[in-house]
């Protein structure tokens, strides 16, 4: 499956952005999709994930985003979002939206689960 994420931009702190990840070459109805960021210099992280049903194992949240974030899924569009609002500052990063290998498969937080990734859309938040 390939991945490509969209949606960033620059925006002042306290505002909202809302990044997209489209699947294409099949279809992302069987996959939970989560996202990663990175930010300058530092490790890439979790964010957010959704299973495949987005019910049943419930989505999960980094403890910096709970609450301000939310990851959703359109199976119809075949498209994974990230709303994000309050932004800070350090929510300043590259956003990554992630595949596992294998369909109905919950991979949780752990990057190296992943396998398939987008090219990664830039997110810059201003004070």
């Amino acid at each position: 499956v390939q991945l490509q994420a969209s949606g960033g931009g620059l925006v002042q702190a306290g505002g909202s952005l809302r990044l997209s990840c489209v699947g294409s070459g099949r279809t992302l109805r069987g996959y939970t999709i989560a996202w990663f960021r990175q930010a300058p210099g530092k490790e890439r992280e979790f964010v957010a994930c959704i299973p495949w049903n987005g019910d049943g194992v419930s989505t999960d949240y980094a403890d910096s985003v709970k609450g301000r974030f939310t990851i959703s899924r359109d199976n119809a569009e075949n498209t994974v979002y990230l709303q994000m609002n309050s932004l800070k500052p350090d929510d300043t990063a590259v956003y990554y939206c992630a595949a596992p290998f294998s369909t109905y498969f919950y991979t949780g937080r752990t990057r190296d689960d992943y396998s398939f990734w987008g090219q990664g859309t830039l997110v810059t938040v201003s004070s």
